[in-house]
């Protein structure tokens, strides 16, 4: 197998928010919790963590940490060891969001289709999310301000 047997799922968004806000939303644990899953995140580089669902859990770690601009953790769990990548991209409307989720093999099309369509469910739960409105954001669902 060499490097171009592997697959990346890319998509991409354009959100009329700034990027501080989407930030909060990809780094705040219980913000995470609100559009993703629950989890013990930390924005600091190095930092091993968890995400778990009602299907069970996804080991990560933090390799890069840029502030507003780009976060890349590992993403190991069911048999794939993956990095998803989030670069945030300052535009005239709001912040263009690409994600990158790089590692599946050849063998491992149930899981890059199973990821493509996952994580276009999460986007969606993140814009719905960045789009709520409440008085204090650190209430579940009150949304980011």
């Amino acid at each position: 197998m060499t490097t171009d047997d592997i697959r990346t799922v890319a998509l991409e968004r354009e959100l009329p928010w700034p990027a501080d806000k989407v930030w909060r939303a990809l780094t705040q644990p219980h913000l995470l919790a609100e559009w993703l899953m629950r989890n013990d995140f930390a924005a600091t580089l190095g930092h091993s963590f968890r995400f778990e669902g009602d299907w069970g859990g996804v080991d990560c770690k933090v390799l890069e940490l840029e502030p507003q601009r780009r976060l890349a953790y590992s993403w190991d769990g069911l048999g794939l060891e993956s990095t998803v990548t989030w670069t945030l991209t300052p535009t005239p409307t709001g912040t263009r969001l690409t994600l990158e989720q790089t590692g599946f093999r050849p063998d491992q099309n149930q899981a890059f289709h199973g990821a493509r369509h996952g994580w276009t469910a999460f986007l969606g739960k993140l814009e719905q999310l960045l789009a709520g409105t409440g008085a204090d954001a650190d209430t579940p669902a009150a949304g980011i301000r």
